[in-house]
């Protein structure tokens, strides 16, 4: 089997449900091919996060234009760090890019047309924001910090949701959530954390929204987080064209998969698949508000 071939569509829900972060621009299908094939397989929503000022618009444009679609805008945390120094730091070093390093007004020129377009109806959301330490080094980890605190007050300001990226930096997430004061709703992407973390999320009323990776057999603590996470604050998501659930993992992922990704998870926290999928759609129209 090829690792760039499409998986098969998985047997479909018995009860609709949404994914909660997808990429369609970075996906070899059309937006109309993709939301054919996760309706045929009951996921009736996706939420489409924007990386930059480029994607954001995008994503802005095309829940405009299709009402299954609803965005989410940001700068990705790795952005910041490029628009303002001109590179991408990897693993503590910098490595020079392509981008001429723009400095603080750029990124404040960046983040004004992040602004404006989450004033727009259709934006339900900011993200995804946060820190990444994992690809941006410490060179970069001011750039990162500023960002996020400057979309955590453009969530606060529209009344959107916030979308975290967190990745390797979970104490410092959590402190400038504390510190800055979390949007009334709050959405760990991607949710890599400890079952002890899940009980901080949940103290807090956060959203944690799980992904593929939830399914890989290396990936106990994140079963482990699920079996803890309030099943009010569960979401699921694709995170496409990254994160394939298991069997599929390595080839394309998409939101059709959605399916194989929520069965496992109900499994971990021993419900119904149907009763599961009616808590997370319910869910993930509470985070985005639609």
């Amino acid at each position: 089997m090829s690792r760039t071939e499409a998986p098969p569509l998985p047997e479909p829900l018995r009860v609709p449900v949404a994914d909660s972060h997808t990429h369609l621009d970075m996906q070899d299908a059309t937006v109309e091919e993709a939301l054919a094939r996760a309706a045929a397989v009951n996921v009736t929503a996706v939420v489409q996060v924007g990386c930059d000022v480029a994607g954001s618009r995008w994503a802005a444009d095309t829940a405009a234009a299709h009402p299954a679609v609803h965005a989410s805008v940001a700068l990705h945390p790795n952005e910041a760090p490029r628009i303002v120094h001109g590179y991408e730091g990897t693993a503590g070093t910098a490595r020079q890019g392509a981008r001429e390093p723009g400095g603080r007004a750029a990124l404040d020129e960046a983040l004004a047309e992040i602004d404006a377009l989450a004033a727009l109806d259709h934006v339900r959301g900011v993200g995804e924001t946060g820190l990444d330490f994992f690809r941006t080094g410490p060179e970069g980890v001011a750039a990162q910090e500023e960002s996020f605190r400057a979309h955590i007050e453009i969530a606060k300001r529209h009344g959107k949701a916030l979308v975290i990226h967190d990745r390797d930096a979970h104490e410092d997430v959590l402190r400038v959530l504390l510190d800055a004061g979390a949007p009334e709703r709050t959405v760990f992407h991607c949710y890599s954390g400890d079952a002890d973390m899940a009980r901080i999320c949940a103290r807090a009323g956060y959203f944690m929204s799980f992904a593929g990776n939830v399914t890989f057999k290396n990936a106990q603590p994140l079963r482990d987080a699920l079996a803890v996470a309030p099943a009010e604050l569960v979401l699921v998501e694709t995170d496409a064209p990254f994160l394939t659930p298991a069997p599929y993992r390595g080839r394309p992922n998409a939101p059709y998969l959605i399916p194989v990704t929520l069965r496992a998870m109900a499994e971990v926290k021993g419900l119904d698949e149907d009763v599961l999928a009616a808590a997370i759609y319910d869910n993930t129209a509470r985070a985005f508000d639609f």
